[in-house]
């Protein structure tokens, strides 16, 4: 996923967990060219919304281990991380990181929502458990938008 990939790279360089968000704009506006300096505190606002990272009094925590990241040679991620994903654009990346094609992940929650007449978060939070990946957070996450 590239969010996590954008995320971790500041973080990996630096061989830190935590840094301000000032010194993570600069290292994705000026030290990599990926994004403005405005698109760099989008980023934060979508990757604290996403769990990935954590606003403490006077800095940005990563919320996952920056190493396990597999960051490409040649990396630049895609404009469209900036914007907050639903739950079931979450969980459909997270079974393609295990290893799921994208078109058999969406089959397999389009039967459960047909078959069970729920709604698509919670046939892809479903279909996620099923297969094994941690989803809690996503689960109260969809229960929460379903109850708005």
């Amino acid at each position: 996923m590239s969010l996590r990939r954008a995320v971790a790279a500041p973080y990996r360089q630096r061989g830190v967990e935590e840094m301000t968000e000032s010194e993570f704009v600069v290292a994705l506006s000026l030290d990599r060219s990926w994004f403005s300096p405005d698109q760099a505190k989008r980023l934060v606002n979508v990757a604290t919304a996403e769990g990935l990272l954590a606003q403490t009094a006077d800095a940005l925590a990563i919320g996952f281990d920056p190493t396990t990241v597999e960051i490409p040679d040649g990396f630049v991620p895609d404009e469209d991380i900036l914007t907050q994903r639903t739950t079931f654009e979450r969980v459909l990346d997270m079974l393609v990181e295990e290893g799921a094609t994208k078109q058999e992940a969406v089959a397999e929650i389009n039967r459960r929502q047909t078959s069970l007449g729920i709604s698509l978060d919670g046939a892809a939070v479903l279909y996620a458990r099923q297969q094994g990946l941690d989803v809690a957070s996503l689960a109260d996450r969809a229960l929460t938008e379903l109850q708005s």
